[in-house]
Parts: C-alpha cells; structure tokens; sequence
C-alpha cells in the first residue's frame, strides 16, 4: 500500500480507518518485481464533518508476470476538494 501513497493520498489523509477483504492469492518472492494500482471504489461526504469524506480504495499488487499477487479495500477519513465542499455549504 505503501507504494502508492505519494500517487494517491499524500498530504490529504486525514486517518486511516482499516483494511478489509485482504488476500494474498499468489506468492512474492526474492527478486520478484511488484508494481500496484490504486482504485477509488467509494466515495462520500463525512456526516459528522462536511470538510472530510469517506473513502474506500481497492488496492492491488502485480508480479512482473502480470499475476495478481495482493488485494487490499481500505477506508480512509479524507480532506474534501474546496470545489466538493461549495455543493455542501
């Protein structure tokens, strides 16, 4: 997860709230190359705090032969974009 942060979320992750749905369905070894993709899954505004939303990603690592390797879902308490909190306020 870690891979993707400066891609995804740096400077706008409020808290992370958990993982859920994590599998590992192929092995990683030494010398493997990983690379990953994010995918935002779900999206919505915070009910207790209108600057802040909840956000589900999917997460998921690749071997250099292409084979799913891991899979993570992972909410996170986000800052919302100031033109989603003009449609709120």
């Amino acid at each position: 997860v870690g891979i993707t942060v400066l891609e995804t979320t740096h400077g706008t992750t409020v808290a992370n709230l958990g993982f859920d749905k994590v599998v590992f369905p192929k092995p990683v070894f030494i010398g493997d190359t990983i690379h990953a993709e994010t995918v935002v899954i779900n999206a919505r505004p915070s009910s207790s705090d209108p600057m802040r939303g909840i956000v589900t990603f999917e997460h998921r690592a690749f071997n250099q032969h292409g084979d799913l390797v891991c899979r993570a879902q992972r909410n996170a308490l986000m800052l919302r974009r100031p033109q989603d909190l003009r449609e709120t306020l």
